[in-house]
């Protein structure tokens, strides 16, 4: 039996797979930071729990990775001081994100984080790394669907040029 063989967890980490889930577990730490200022700024209900969602699945992903990490010998990256709490109505007006600001930062967050995932997933050899991160990968496609809803529903969406009227042949579709 080769050193890649038998139970995943008992095979070492290759250099990229180290080097990924740790800048995956930084950046799962700088997003439960993030969304927390969010969470402050956020007047939708549906929003905040939202935003809630990503936090508690941020956290999780950033406990999962350092236990990996730290199972490996590699020291994980240093967690973000806690924020003060905030009320809505202490942060001045012009200082404010708006929900409409919140909700695509959100989503565009959430599109990397499904690229950052594939990414592991495709480069990944042991195989309880890439089930990992096919998890995550699962969990911020239905994050990314709610947040969509949402924003269509509260006319939060700006999209972008969309064909209305679709060219009768390919010969119209096609300029010369």
């Amino acid at each position: 039996m080769g050193i890649l063989s038998g139970n995943p967890k008992d095979e070492p980490l290759h250099y990229g797979e180290a080097h990924q889930i740790w800048q995956f577990s930084m950046a799962a730490k700088g997003c439960v930071s993030s969304y927390r200022a969010l969470s402050y700024h956020a007047g939708d209900k549906e929003l905040k729990e939202i935003i809630g969602d990503a936090i508690n699945q941020a956290e999780l992903e950033a406990s999962e990775c350092d236990r990996i990490l730290t199972a490996n010998g590699i020291a994980p990256s240093p967690g973000l001081p806690d924020r003060p709490e905030a009320a809505l109505e202490d942060i001045p007006i012009g200082a404010r994100f708006g929900d409409m600001e919140i909700a695509p930062k959100l989503a565009a967050d959430t599109a990397a984080g499904l690229v950052a995932c594939s990414q592991i997933m495709g480069m990944s050899i042991r195989e309880d790394v890439g089930a990992l991160f096919a998890k995550y990968h699962a969990t911020k496609a239905a994050l990314g669907l709610k947040i969509l809803r949402l924003s269509k529903k509260k006319g939060w969406l700006v999209p972008p040029p969309l064909q209305v009227k679709r060219p009768e042949n390919e010969r119209e579709a096609v300029p010369n």
